[in-house]
C-alpha cells in the first residue's frame, strides 16, 4: 500500500510540475515535458518550438526556472534539459495552445483553425481534427467541428497514434475549449487507397476543410 500511495504523490507531482512549466515557457511553444528521477538528481526534459526562450541569454531563464522548481516542488537536484520540437505543426500540444492565445487575442477561431489545418496538412500530415467550443459568438454555447484528410477516431491506432491535446481560452464571453486531434502519417494498410484517392479528378471534395456545427448547449469546464 506504501508504494502504491508514493506512486500516487509521485504522479501528481509530476502533473503539478507540467501544469508549472507549461505557464512559465507558455510564450517559447510549450510542447510537454520528460521527468525521469534517478539517486541523485531529477532530470527534467522540456521540449518547446523555441528553445533560445526557456534557455534565456547566458542561461539565466532556464537557471532561475530549475531553482523554481526546486523550492516549490523540493526535487532532489533538478536538471533541466532543453530540446527543440522539431515539427510544430504536428505537435497537438503547440497547436492547440497557439488557437487558444489568438482566439484570447480576439482573433476571429475560424480563421485561425482553417489557418492551422492548413499549415498541418501542408507539412505532410495524414489528417487533423479540431473542435472548438463555447460561446462562439452568440448567447447559447455550441460546438464547431473542422477536420480534413484521414483520422481514426476509436481502435488501437485512434489511441497510440493520433496526438491529442485540450486547451482553454479565457474571454469575457466566458471559457472556450479547444481540442486537437493530429494523426502525422498515413497508415500503411491504407497508402493504396490514399495513392487512388490521389489520382482522382479535380473537384472530387478532395483535401477540403469540412465543418460541422452542433447548435447545442455544452458543459464549458469539460471543454
Amino acid at each position: 500500500m506504501a508504494i502504491e500511495r508514493q506512486f500516487v504523490k509521485d504522479g501528481i507531482k509530476k502533473s503539478e510540475v507540467e501544469e508549472f512549466l507549461s505557464m512559465e515557457f507558455a510564450r517559447a511553444g510549450y510542447s510537454h515535458s520528460d521527468i525521469q528521477h534517478t539517486p541523485v538528481a531529477t532530470h527534467i526534459t522540456v521540449f518547446a518550438q523555441r528553445p533560445g526562450m526557456v534557455i534565456g541569454k547566458g542561461g539565466k531563464n532556464i537557471e532561475a526556472i530549475t531553482e523554481m522548481v526546486r523550492q516549490k516542488f523540493g526535487l532532489q537536484n533538478p536538471q533541466l534539459e532543453v530540446r527543440e520540437v522539431e515539427i510544430p505543426e504536428f505537435d497537438a500540444n503547440i497547436v492547440a495552445q497557439e488557437i487558444a492565445n489568438s482566439i484570447e487575442r480576439g482573433l476571429n477561431y475560424r480563421r485561425v483553425v482553417n489557418f492551422m489545418i492548413q499549415n498541418i496538412m501542408r507539412r505532410g500530415a495524414a489528417g487533423v481534427a479540431i473542435r472548438v467550443g463555447g460561446k462562439l459568438g452568440g448567447d447559447m454555447s455550441r460546438i464547431d467541428k473542422f477536420s480534413s484528410g484521414y483520422l481514426k477516431y476509436a481502435g488501437e491506432q485512434a489511441e497510440t497514434e493520433v496526438r491529442k491535446a485540450h486547451a482553454t481560452a479565457l474571454v469575457k464571453a466566458g471559457t472556450i475549449g479547444i481540442l486537437v486531434k493530429i494523426l502525422p502519417e498515413m497508415p500503411k494498410e491504407i497508402e493504396t487507397s490514399r495513392k487512388l484517392l490521389a489520382s482522382m479528378p479535380v473537384g472530387e471534395n478532395k483535401g477540403e476543410i469540412k465543418i460541422e456545427v452542433e447548435n447545442k448547449p455544452v458543459d464549458e469546464k469539460k471543454e
